[in-house]
C-alpha cells in the first residue's frame, strides 16, 4: 500500500505560515522574474485567474487589493519543504520524496490507514503549518487519483481518501468522473491522442484494451493502466539515484549585453552543479554552455550555441570546472547581442571511487583539489550557502533575478528572522 501526501498550493501555503492574516487571501506565486503564476489559492482560482497567466495581466486585481502576488522564495519552500518529508517520515517506515511538495510513502502492513492519513495531516499543519491531502492506494497510480479526489472534493472526504474503502460500484462513478490526463503520467499530448481513440475519461483508460495501448503508446502506459487495476508496476524508491547529467540555467532580469554578465552567471551556476557531484559523490566527464538571445523579441538579431570541453580526467573541483566552462563562454560568445539566458551542462557523470586511472602529473594536485573542496563544503554546511564565491562570480549583478515582491527567508537567515518585542 502506497500513500501520496501533497501540500496544498504549496508555495502560496509556504507563504501564508508566517502571515496568519492572509489565511482567506487570494495568493499567487510567480515565476522567475516575476514572470506567470505558478502558484495559486482556490481564492485566487476563483478570481478566475488561470495557471501560466503572466503577472501583468491580472495586476488589477492587486492593485484593487483582490490578490496578493508572491516572488517566488525558493530557500524558503525549500527549507519548509524539508521539514514537511521529515515530520511525514516520522509516522511511516519509509517516504519517497517526489518533489518538493509531495512525497509516496510505504504503508503496507499498516492498520487504520484512513486515521494514519488523518494523523498525517494534523503533524504537518502542526509542525510546519502547511495544509496537506493524503491519498491512499495498493499502487502509485492509484494513491496520486486518490490524492487528486482528496484535494478536489476536501470537503466531503477531509482531505484522506483510501482507494479501498470505497464500494466498486463508488470507485467506477469516480473514474467515470475525471478526464484521462488526471491520470499520473498522461500528459496534454497523450491525452489528445487517447482521446482519438475514444478514451475521454479514466474509466475509459481503465477499461481499454490493454494489447493496443502497449501497441500504440508503448509499455510504460500500459503499466499505467495495469497500476489503475490495482497492480503494482511501481516501487518506492527511497534512495535518490546518482543523476548522469547536470544542468543548472536561468533568464536573467534584463538582457545582457557584456561578456561579464555572462561570466558570473556561468560560475555561480557551476558551483551549484559541482556542489552537488560532490555531494552525491560523483565527478563529471565534460563541461557544457549555452547562451542565447530573447526568442520572444524578434526585433532583436537571435543568437544561440551551445558547446562542450572533454576534461582529460573526471572532476568535481568547481576551480576546474569554471575554468574550463569560462574558456568555452568565450569560444562561443558573440559581443553586440542581447542575451536572456546561458546555463551549463556537466555530463559523463560516474563514482569518484570507481577507481579511475590517475594522470601521473596531477596525482598530488588532484589530492589538495579533494581537501580543498572538502574545506569549501564545510564551511557552506556551517555558514550557509554561498559564504564562499568565486571572484568571477562577483564581476557583474546584471544577470540576477527579478524579484521584486520576495518575502523574507522567514527559516534560513537570521536577518530575516522573526523578532518578538
Amino acid at each position: 500500500m502506497f500513500a501520496l501526501c501533497d501540500g496544498n498550493s504549496f508555495y502560496a501555503s509556504c507563504e501564508r505560515v508566517f502571515r496568519p492574516e492572509l489565511s482567506h487571501a487570494a495568493i499567487v506565486c510567480v515565476s522567475n522574474n516575476d514572470g506567470c503564476v505558478v502558484t495559486r489559492t482556490a481564492e485566487a482560482k476563483r478570481l478566475g485567474i488561470k495557471m501560466g497567466q503572466p503577472l501583468f495581466q491580472i495586476r488589477h486585481f492587486i492593485e484593487q487589493g483582490k490578490l496578493v502576488a508572491f516572488s517566488s522564495n525558493y530557500e524558503l519552500y525549500a527549507d519548509l519543504s524539508r521539514r514537511m518529508m521529515q515530520s511525514i517520515a516520522s509516522l511511516v517506515p519509509a517516504i519517497e520524496v517526489y518533489s518538493i511538495d509531495e512525497c509516496f510513502c510505504d504503508v503496507n502492513g499498516m492498520p487504520n490507514l484512513i486515521g494514519l492519513g488523518h494523523q498525517i495531516r494534523e503533524r504537518v499543519l502542526m509542525w510546519v503549518g502547511i495544509p496537506t491531502c493524503v491519498g491512499i492506494a495498493p499502487t502509485k497510480t492509484l494513491a496520486k487519483f486518490c490524492n487528486h479526489l482528496a484535494k478536489k472534493y476536501q470537503a466531503h472526504f477531509n482531505g484522506v481518501l483510501v482507494w479501498s474503502d470505497l464500494p466498486k460500484e463508488r470507485q467506477l462513478k469516480a473514474m467515470a468522473s475525471e478526464a484521462v490526463d488526471e491520470v499520473w503520467g498522461i500528459g496534454r499530448q497523450i491525452g489528445k491522442r487517447l482521446q482519438e481513440q475514444n478514451i475521454r475519461t479514466v474509466l475509459d483508460f481503465y477499461h481499454a484494451n490493454t494489447a493496443m495501448i502497449r501497441s500504440q503508446f508503448g509499455v510504460v502506459l500500459e503499466r499505467t493502466q495495469r497500476e489503475l487495476h490495482g497492480i503494482a508496476c511501481e516501487s518506492l524508491i527511497v534512495h535518490e539515484e546518482n543523476r548522469q547529467h547536470i544542468v543548472r540555467s536561468r533568464s536573467f532580469g534584463k538582457c545582457v549585453n557584456e561578456i561579464e554578465a555572462l561570466q558570473a552567471a556561468v560560475t555561480h551556476h557551476i558551483a551549484d552543479a559541482a556542489a552537488k557531484l560532490r555531494a552525491q559523490g560523483t565527478q563529471a566527464h565534460t563541461v557544457g554552455v549555452f547562451i542565447h538571445t530573447n526568442r520572444f523579441k524578434a526585433s532583436d538579431e537571435q543568437y544561440f550555441n551551445r558547446r562542450h570541453a572533454i576534461l582529460p580526467m573526471a572532476s568535481a573541483n568547481t576551480l576546474l570546472l569554471n575554468h574550463t566552462a569560462q574558456m568555452v563562454l568565450k569560444h562561443i560568445f558573440r559581443p553586440n547581442l542581447a542575451y536572456k539566458k546561458c546555463g551549463i551542462e556537466l555530463g559523463g557523470i560516474e563514482s569518484a571511487e570507481s577507481g579511475v586511472q590517475q594522470d601521473l602529473w596531477l596525482t598530488s594536485a588532484t589530492e589538495k583539489s579533494i581537501h580543498l573542496m572538502d574545506v569549501w563544503d564545510q564551511i557552506h554546511a556551517k555558514f550557509g550557502k554561498g559564504r564562499i564565491k568565486l571572484g568571477s562570480e562577483l564581476l557583474s549583478s546584471d544577470w540576477l533575478m527579478n524579484r521584486d515582491a520576495l518575502s523574507p527567508c522567514f527559516t534560513t537567515r537570521f536577518s530575516d528572522l522573526l523578532q518578538v518585542t
